[in-house]
């Protein structure tokens, strides 16, 4: 069974049993306005599925994805923004409360920011510009880590690019007003694919923890 024929399949599956299961579920949603949860800002990246990952269901993401989760800055002139245009739908045309930056480890698209730190840019008309974005964190990162080696220095771009893509998020003036005015909350999240472990930004100690794999059982009181 060729690509193609697979997803055909899988579609077929779907309709015959997750859609069938819960068609009245799936009208409803098409019934009425949109109303996600959250918001989430990831990559592209085939192995990343934020939608798999949290076990949601349709209708509560809103995901925006793109390489290496980057967001680019504030710039309202007349280019074509793809991740600028869905956060400000998803912000003020849904309101959603919270925006989250999911990185992940093994990012292609940091390996090329390391790479092209390296005099290797990758091929294409399109990549390196966008990974320019976060030339500032390959540099940084560099600077204070040199004696690193490479799967560590990878480690740390994936995941302070996540903490830059939240200071850009704050020069969208609709998102620092909200987030000042306490309507909207920033999460930097990073995901690891092989060991199935998200870990959690911490602006006071800036570093990522990893979330327990069980909550913590109620307190008896």
């Amino acid at each position: 069974m060729d690509t193609i024929d697979s997803l055909i399949a899988g579609y077929r599956a779907f309709r015959a049993g997750a859609y069938k299961q819960n068609e009245a579920k799936y009208q409803a949603l098409a019934a009425r306005r949109q109303r996600p949860k959250a918001m989430i800002v990831a990559c592209c990246d085939s192995r990343a599925d934020p939608a798999m990952i949290f076990s949601s269901d349709p209708g509560e993401l809103f995901v925006v994805r793109n390489v290496a989760n980057l967001v680019p800055p504030y710039q309202p002139d007349g280019n074509y923004h793809g991740t600028s245009a869905a956060l400000e739908f998803g912000v003020k045309g849904l309101e959603i409360a919270d925006i989250i930056v999911m990185g992940h480890a093994s990012c292609g698209g940091i390996e090329a920011l390391y790479d092209a730190g390296c005099g290797h840019p990758p091929d294409g008309e399109f990549i390196s510009n966008w990974m320019s974005l976060a030339t500032g964190v390959e540099i940084a990162v560099r600077e204070a880590h040199g004696d690193l080696d490479k799967p560590a220095l990878l480690r740390l771009m994936e995941q302070k690019a996540v903490v830059q893509s939240l200071e850009m998020l704050r020069t969208f003036p609709f998102i620092a007003e909200r987030e000042q005015a306490g309507r909207l909350r920033l999460h930097g999240w990073f995901y690891g694919i092989g060991s199935g472990k998200l870990s959690i930004y911490d602006v006071e100690t800036d570093s990522f923890t990893d979330v327990a794999d069980q909550a913590d059982p109620p307190s008896v009181t």
